[in-house]
């Protein structure tokens, strides 16, 4: 269980990204084993930035929002390496001190905005009373707030609905809701965690508009969380690819789509529909299950979906967990195939089937 002691600061330095994630892991103890759901995790993201962390569910995506938010403290998890939030390494912060970061300083949209709102209570009155805990203002003042804020994300008569409880409002407005709720304090770091599942196709191309315009706005730093490829294309400037609590892949939004080096993301790639021409073949989908994070596959942690893995002499992919190594200065990937031999992979066998 991580313990629980002074928050470490130390002087931001000079042009550094605003979050900065270190060598992170977090381990759940279980009467089965350890499972080792982010497993040595490093990004980061700067100010007027949008960050994408893709991959199937259980590749520690929220896992890993939820470390930043300190969540985790007070559980049985055993959380380890660094955070470091403008300064401040949150892995050592208290629950007190993570209190005040969180609205403050970072903020989360949760995947089902329904259950993230009390029943009981108005959409206005909790969006309120989110603000008031930061700032010591009167209940006449963080209504006129929550309704300016309510109104910026496209609420309309936003006034009258102010007094709306959670089920009169449709799933779009509920997560707009979710949306002014975590950026009424103006954040400087927002994530996103599948803001758009179950949204309708329109409604999810106007929330991720949204958030991109506050992001241009406030000039806040954002993770976008998601499993759909499309959305990173579209929204994101960076995109660390996750399988089995691991970045397989990092790098930005235009080099990763159109040099992507990892079979992962080949795979990933490579099951996305595309709509702007006819592809040459069906959607191939990855062979297999995502791996146990009890028993991790030795070596590569994709071996055993990996369709190029005899590509690599000395059955290395099977027996030596590769490092993370760039491809060029900003493209890491983790992958034993040697890089003229992703290249040609990439060129004859994965580009023409894209």
């Amino acid at each position: 269980m991580s313990t629980a002691q002074p928050v470490t600061v130390r002087p931001p330095l000079s042009g550094e990204p605003f979050l900065s994630v270190e060598d992170l892991k977090v381990h759940f103890p279980t009467d089965d084993g350890l499972v080792k759901s982010v497993d040595g995790l490093t990004f980061s993201v700067r100010p007027g930035e949008i960050v994408g962390i893709v991959g199937e569910s259980g590749s520690g995506k929220s896992v890993t929002a939820q470390a930043i938010l300190g969540l985790h403290k007070g559980s049985r998890a055993q959380v380890s390496g660094h955070i470091w939030l403008g300064g401040r390494d949150l892995v050592a912060a208290t629950e007190n001190e993570m209190r005040q970061v969180r609205g403050d300083d970072v903020a989360m949209i949760f995947q089902d905005p329904l259950s993230s709102l009390h029943p009981f209570y108005s959409v206005g009155d909790q969006i309120a009373e989110a603000y008031r805990v930061h700032n010591k203002v009167s209940a006449k003042d963080a209504r006129t707030r929550t309704v300016e804020m309510l109104e910026k994300v496209g609420i309309p008569n936003a006034s009258s609905r102010y007094d709306d409880s959670p089920h009169q409002f449709s799933g779009g407005m509920r997560q707009r809701a979710m949306i002014a709720m975590a950026l009424i304090c103006k954040p400087r770091l927002l994530i996103a965690d599948e803001p758009t599942t179950a949204l309708d196709v329109t409604v999810q191309a106007q929330i991720l508009e949204l958030i991109k315009e506050l992001r241009d706005e406030l000039d806040s730093a954002v993770i976008l969380i998601t499993h759909d490829l499309g959305v990173v294309a579209e929204t994101c400037d960076q995109v660390v690819v996750m399988y089995g609590g691991q970045c397989v892949e990092k790098g930005p939004v235009d080099q990763l789509f159109d040099q992507p080096e990892m079979p992962y993301t080949w795979g990933l790639l490579g099951s996305m529909p595309r709509m702007d021409r006819v592809r040459a073949t069906r959607l191939l989908p990855i062979a297999g299950s995502p791996p146990s994070l009890i028993n991790v596959p030795k070596g590569c942690v994709f071996n055993p979906r990996c369709r190029y893995s005899d590509r690599v002499e000395g059955r290395k992919c099977f027996t030596v967990h590769p490092a993370l190594e760039p491809s060029t200065p900003e493209h890491e990937v983790r992958c034993h195939i040697p890089p003229a031999e992703r290249q040609q992979i990439l060129l004859t066998e994965i580009r023409p089937n894209l």
